[in-house]
């Protein structure tokens, strides 16, 4: 059984104050959420305050992207080893946004995936497609373009470090969200080319979440479909009340 994955993703929003703030409501509503692994990614200024303000929960801690290099000549980058030195344990790498305002390639995910295996993150790595794409109906072929090249490039090892999320585009931010039959296609082909390409057992156990105008009312829904992992929220996961519905689906 996967025990699903409950993500938010706080994009550029908040600063450490309100970030303390934030957990001081969320903490005690997901404290016996015990049936999934719970992960906030605030922005990097915010990092050590989410990490003392999660203290010792089950929350978990997450970067919104990590550099490929482990230090250098790397202008507004941040590595790493300083991720994990102010206690977070996720990363997200492959964003939509990141693809289409930073130029963000399936190639650069890939080194990224890498690095933050390398030093001990879980990677959630995001693919997805554009709505020209999914309407001209290359939908299967964006998301098999995005895995060869983006993730397939890892080790069996590897692999089995990291979650995938599917984030249609057209329905990030938009208000827009994949039906849940959608959904489920999209993460089936996602698996079939993880079973294709590290096996069956893979195949079962690696974790998918559906990402794309994630709302307390439509989390169950999309839950109930059984190839459909966790969410990784954006916009809803910036209110303590609504993510921790969204986490208690």
């Amino acid at each position: 059984m996967r025990k699903p994955i409950m993500a938010g993703n706080w994009k550029m929003y908040k600063t450490p104050a309100e970030t303390t703030r934030f957990f001081e409501k969320f903490r005690p509503l997901v404290e016996k959420s015990e049936h999934c692994e719970v992960v906030i990614c605030p922005p990097f200024t915010n990092l050590p305050a989410a990490v003392d303000a999660a203290g010792n929960t089950r929350i978990r801690i997450g970067a919104q992207n990590i550099g490929w290099a482990k230090e250098g000549a790397f202008t507004g980058e941040i590595s790493g080893p300083m991720i994990v030195a102010v206690g977070a344990t996720y990363a997200i790498v492959g964003h939509s946004e990141r693809r289409q305002y930073f130029n963000e390639t399936d190639e650069t995910v890939l080194k990224r995936t890498q690095a933050a295996l390398e030093f001990g993150l879980t990677p959630i790595v995001c693919v997805g497609e554009r709505l020209q794409e999914r309407e001209s109906g290359n939908t299967d072929a964006v998301l098999v373009g995005q895995f060869h090249k983006g993730i397939a490039g890892l080790t069996d090892q590897q692999f089995a470090k990291i979650a995938i999320a599917y984030e249609p585009v057209w329905a990030i931010g938009t208000g827009k969200t994949a039906t849940p039959e959608i959904a489920a296609d999209a993460h089936r082909t996602i698996r079939g080319q993880v079973r294709a390409k590290f096996g069956k057992e893979a195949a079962d156990a690696i974790r998918i979440l559906y990402g794309g105008s994630v709302k307390p009312d439509n989390a169950r829904i999309l839950m109930a479909q059984p190839e459909i992992d966790g969410v990784l929220v954006g916009g809803a996961s910036l209110d303590p009340v609504g993510f921790a519905s969204i986490v208690n689906f």
